[in-house]
């Protein structure tokens, strides 16, 4: 599954994937929910990194842009210039469902 079309809309990323099916997330669930090791922590096989504090402004919740990172995935940059996570295509479209 791949997005055919991903539209910024409000405060909300619309995407349209090629099943026809379409996927609605809000930009603040979208930033919170950033899947990068600063945000989420990570692990290695020796101890596991907490992430690091984070301190929402509102420019947090402003979607920049996005760019596309190989076939599987989006890139997205936020207002406070955080930009390293890595939102693959299978994680878009669970955030809307575990909404």
């Amino acid at each position: 599954m791949k997005p055919k079309n991903i539209e910024p809309i409000n405060s909300i990323l619309a995407i349209a994937w090629d099943d026809g099916s379409e996927t609605y997330v809000d930009f603040e669930r979208l930033r919170r929910t950033c899947p990068c090791a600063a945000c989420k922590g990570e692990a290695n096989i020796l101890v596991a990194a907490a992430p690091f504090p984070q301190n929402y402004t509102p420019a947090s919740f402003e979607l920049r842009g996005w760019q596309y990172v190989g076939g599987y995935a989006i890139q997205p940059t936020w207002g406070d210039g955080h930009a390293s996570g890595i939102y693959t295509f299978d994680y878009l479209r669970r955030l809307e469902s575990s909404a």
